[in-house]
């Protein structure tokens, strides 16, 4: 399947992800639909143009029309909506989604699905402190990264609409990974950082330390705003992972630690030094 304007495209899930999802694909002339449970939400992506029709209710005509359906739900909301709903999409539907953790999800949504319904499991690396609709703009996939992860179960057809999808909305970098090997990038890059986040915020009881604070720890802090619901779940789901990365970075912010206990100067340079070139490896790519 080719991804055309005419093509039918329906976001399950009008939040930040799915609204910003509808804006870019408006833009570049699809048909977009909408089922979410908020009718706010709906009346809201009517109203600002964002969806050309929207519901709160699983209207099986709205699914069956549908030649690209995009899930932008919590991980345990997306395998219950399958268990639920997954028989109304109809044969030679493509499904993909935005879940930040795969390794317990695109499994189990493949075997759910019937015969004839693709689904291609996809990561948007990017997003806002702030969540809903309201919060939604398609200038947040500018310049960023996006991750297709593909299983043997794909088509070549597939993960190329997919890789497609991601060009339309306008990401930078477009890339290929595992299953397995993305849960164990996204738990040190992405996971690993939230939790860093969290626990400097946690770590710290001056209720005057926004009065002193510079660049420094706002830039280090900004995600600790976190959506604690979400991020709760997607640590648990990829704990292994997750655990491994974050003992990983114990062991070297103790190196640091012990660099400065025993006044080890050189070897903090090193670290610092090496720290430097790694950065600017980031800048260079911006």
């Amino acid at each position: 399947m080719k991804l055309d304007t005419s093509k039918k495209i329906l976001i399950v899930g009008l939040g930040l992800l799915g609204g910003s999802y509808a804006k870019a694909l408006k833009k570049k002339g699809f048909t977009v639909h909408a089922i979410t449970r908020n009718p706010e939400d709906i009346t809201y992506g009517l109203e600002n143009g964002l969806i050309d029709a929207g519901t709160t209710t699983v209207d099986a005509d709205l699914i069956g029309a549908s030649d690209l359906v995009v899930f932008a739900l919590y991980p345990h909301v997306f395998l219950e909506w399958i268990q639920q709903h997954g028989h109304l999409l109809r044969e030679g539907t493509v499904i993909t989604d935005v879940t930040g953790v795969k390794g317990c999800i695109v499994h189990e949504i493949q075997n759910r699905l019937k015969p004839g319904v693709e689904f291609i499991s996809a990561h948007p690396m990017a997003g806002r402190e702030v969540g809903g609709v309201q919060n939604s703009d398609d200038a947040i996939f500018t310049g960023a990264n996006y991750i297709v992860v593909p299983t043997e179960r794909n088509t070549p057809e597939g993960i190329a609409l997919c890789k497609e999808l991601g060009e339309i909305l306008g990401f930078a970098d477009i890339s290929v990974l595992t299953p397995e090997k993305h849960d164990k990038m996204i738990a040190f890059l992405s996971q690993l950082t939230h939790g860093i986040a969290v626990s400097l915020m946690c770590a710290v009881d001056d209720a005057d330390v926004q009065r002193y604070t510079g660049d420094s720890f706002r830039d280090l802090t900004r995600i600790a705003n976190i959506n604690d619901e979400m991020w709760s779940e997607l640590f648990l789901a990829n704990r292994i992972a997750l655990l491994d990365e974050m003992d990983r970075y114990r062991e070297t912010f103790d190196r640091l630690y012990t660099c400065i206990k025993d006044g080890d100067r050189e070897e903090m340079r090193r670290m610092m030094r090496l720290s430097t070139v790694r950065r600017r490896e980031f800048d260079k790519k911006a």
